[in-house]
């Protein structure tokens, strides 16, 4: 089978499917591992997919963004794993920015029991915060229901009266070339400023983030240390030189 017959038919997978496996496309072609792992590659680069562990993923809309419900639900205890080692990064005396993201908000349940400050604009982390006894200031903004988190002038007007330590940041995509992105650019624009504002900078994100790209850029990929789960050792490579990465494993 020629090469761009295969490719045809893992796109086609891929439309009806979302997510195929290297063995599945293996038997539909008759073709070796070698040899669909060196398509899958090719069309990564060509940006047509994502490959994911044992096969490869579509790859998200660039508007594309599930609610804060939906998010919360997904990938559970990976996330779980990246944020309790997020919260062992913080410190006694540490000011810190706890981005409305459902892998930050996990966070919240690790953070040590010491004299810390905490800023976000995360309507559903006050609760959490609150019943912990931290000291929490909330920014204003617009109110974005899909998301629950302040957005737009008044969140960055607030985000001007802190300064931070660390900050602990939420994102839709993660790529080598194009940066860390979110759909939303209003959203975007709070997550760049409150990088800007802080000494260390994190991207909480589990593996289905890395590849992805989303319509607003956040910041480039040098800009914050990324925390996430197991990779495939050829994804983590094309990160390394440019990022610091800690990938968490149970």
């Amino acid at each position: 089978m020629l090469t761009p017959e295969r490719h045809q038919i893992i796109l086609r997978l891929l439309k009806e499917k979302n997510v195929v496996k290297i063995q599945e496309i293996m038997e539909l072609t008759d073709t070796s591992e070698s040899t669909i792992r060196r398509d899958l590659s090719q069309l990564e680069d060509q940006k047509f997919l994502k490959r994911i562990h044992g096969g490869a993923s579509r790859l998200q809309g660039k508007l594309q963004e599930p609610s804060m419900v939906e998010k919360s639900s997904k990938n559970l205890q990976e996330k779980r794993m990246i944020a309790q080692y997020a919260a062992s990064l913080v410190e006694a005396g540490d000011c810190i920015y706890l981005d409305a993201g459902s892998t930050v908000i996990e966070m919240i349940g690790y953070l040590p029991l010491k004299e810390i400050v905490v800023v976000t604009n995360g309507l559903m982390h006050i609760a959490p915060l609150l019943n912990k006894g931290i000291s929490t200031y909330l920014i204003g903004g617009l109110a974005k229901p899909n998301t629950n988190a302040f957005i737009g002038r008044g969140a960055l007007a607030s985000l001007d009266l802190y300064r931070f330590d660390k900050c602990f940041m939420g994102v839709n995509g993660i790529h080598p070339q194009f940066g860390f992105t979110t759909p939303d650019q209003e959203e975007a624009l709070v997550k760049q400023k409150a990088i800007s504002l802080s000494r260390e900078a994190f991207v909480l994100a589990d593996n289905t983030k890395f590849a992805e790209i989303s319509f607003a850029k956040i910041s480039e990929i040098h800009e914050a240390s990324i925390i996430t789960n197991e990779l495939e050792d050829e994804t983590e490579k094309q990160y390394v030189n440019r990022t610091t990465i800690k990938v968490v494993t149970a």
